[in-house]
């Protein structure tokens, strides 16, 4: 997700005038007929026209504060606003999630053109960075907040997700079908997850490696270096040792003696296993640039 500073979001209708209720804060506090409610908990506040100024601007000078409007009862705040608050809870203080019922605090409403719930804004340094006005499901939720503290320069450890625990569980006790319907539902969820397709690519290598005597394997590409199985199986065995540079070199090897389809084959089954390591492991890096050196 972009940074939401630079994102064309919902706030392109017009800006939104927060000036204005600081400027009329404690009119606003003295029409106010009902007593600010308590804070359910110390990442979750409950705003109204009289504090926003500050419970929701002044705050996010030092932490940003994501906004919730609501209308009490309604179905998408009994569906979605608990998985804002289970959010803002694991946290841990990152940011403050702020609930506003736009019935009883209705200039709210207009400042920021709430056309429908669920409607939530970012506020950070003062300002709204982004804003979406649908129901998102957790991973997008992540994703968006995530975002929002990035733009507000804050470095928050993500908590393990626990659809991958299970499904590295479920490969850890040898059920490659369950790990890899999970994988293939959290890429379905989240495109591009790269701990997920790395996940993915480990359950091809443990089905290809499966009942293969590894030093046999090895030696047979070694007997056979013109024969493309064996050659890839080799590679396989040698990942699934440890060696993984001795297996990229061997594909990269069989990239150079190779042209058409044959070379198109072990390029792929090379990229499969970068998948295997993830992008950031070094020795892929340097298998990239050998790889770009055989292809062109």
């Amino acid at each position: 997700m972009s940074d939401p500073r630079q994102t064309q979001s919902i706030f392109t209708r017009g800006a939104v005038d927060l000036g204005a209720l600081a400027r009329s804060n404690a009119a606003a506090a003295q029409r106010s007929a009902q007593p600010t409610p308590a804070s359910p908990s110390a990442h979750i506040v409950d705003v109204t026209e009289a504090n926003f100024q500050s419970e929701v601007l002044q705050r996010s000078l030092t932490t940003p504060v994501v906004v919730d409007f609501y209308v009490a009862g309604s179905q998408p705040h009994q569906q979605f606003s608990p998985l804002l608050e289970k959010l803002a809870a694991e946290s841990d203080g990152a940011w403050v999630l702020a609930r506003a019922d736009i019935e009883a605090s209705p200039r709210l409403a207009q400042m920021f053109r709430i056309q429908g719930i669920p409607f939530v804004v970012a506020i950070v340094g003062g300002q709204p960075v982004d804003a979406f006005n649908q129901m998102l499901p957790e991973p997008h939720l992540r994703q968006w907040i995530d975002a929002v503290l990035k733009a507000a320069g804050v470095d928050v450890e993500r908590p393990e997700d626990p659809r991958l625990l299970a499904a590295d569980d479920a490969m850890a006790d040898g059920d490659l079908d369950a790990a890899e319907a999970a994988y293939r539902k959290i890429l379905a969820e989240t495109p591009n997850d790269a701990v997920a397709e790395s996940g993915l690519a480990q359950v091809g290598l443990l089905r290809r490696t499966e009942g293969v005597d590894l030093g046999a394997a090895v030696a047979a590409a070694q007997a056979a270096p013109g024969d493309m199985a064996a050659q890839l199986l080799a590679a396989d065995v040698e990942v699934l040792s440890g060696e993984a540079e001795k297996a990229y070199q061997r594909l990269v090897d069989l990239i150079r003696r190779t042209a058409g389809d044959d070379r198109e084959t072990a390029r792929k089954h090379l990229v499969s296993l970068f998948t295997v390591a993830g992008p950031d492991d070094p020795a892929v890096a340097k298998a990239r640039r050998a790889l770009a050196s055989a292809l062109f």
